[in-house]
């Protein structure tokens, strides 16, 4: 008989069938299997940041050159962004997970609309709309985490991983 453990009538949950549950000598938690090794996870958590960074600072020099020439300034205002981005990304990485549930959702909300704001400003956009767009990608991606941290929270308000 399976029990329902996703909270919807008529639906098992996998909380059986992955992790050490039911395993011989598991500890009863739901996790899933990790695939890759410890070596694997710290080069992507390393270079997750330098790749993202470059491919912001391409698109950021892009939006500016608006199919003109390729220039000099226009290359360092490239990397210039690309740096920035990094930068940021890897301090929001940093301190967002010390953060309680709301400030973390809300950080990286800030984030991604300060990011999503400056690229759309490249485009030769208003400043009010390139302000409401960026407000409005913030927002969805503060209450989208908010609701994923929230659901992902024993009733201590410890995250589960």
């Amino acid at each position: 008989m399976a029990h329902t453990t996703s909270g919807f009538p008529g639906r098992a949950g996998t909380a059986g069938r992955t992790g050490t549950a039911g395993r011989a000598g598991g500890t009863g938690n739901a996790t899933l299997p990790d695939i890759f090794s410890a070596r694997t996870h710290l080069a992507t958590h390393r270079a997750l940041p330098v790749v993202l960074g470059l491919v912001y600072g391409f698109w950021a020099a892009a939006n500016r050159r608006d199919g003109g020439p390729i220039t000099g300034w226009n290359v360092l205002f490239g990397f210039v962004s690309a740096l920035a981005f990094m930068a940021v990304l890897i301090g929001v990485r940093a301190v967002a997970p010390r953060l309680k549930r709301e400030l973390h959702a809300v950080t990286w909300g800030a984030f991604a609309g300060i990011a999503f704001g400056f690229l759309y400003s490249q485009t030769g956009a208003s400043v009010l709309r390139s302000t409401g767009n960026a407000l409005a990608v913030a927002a969805s991606v503060a209450a989208v985490l908010f609701y994923r941290y929230y659901t992902h929270e024993d009733a201590a308000g410890q995250r589960a991983d």
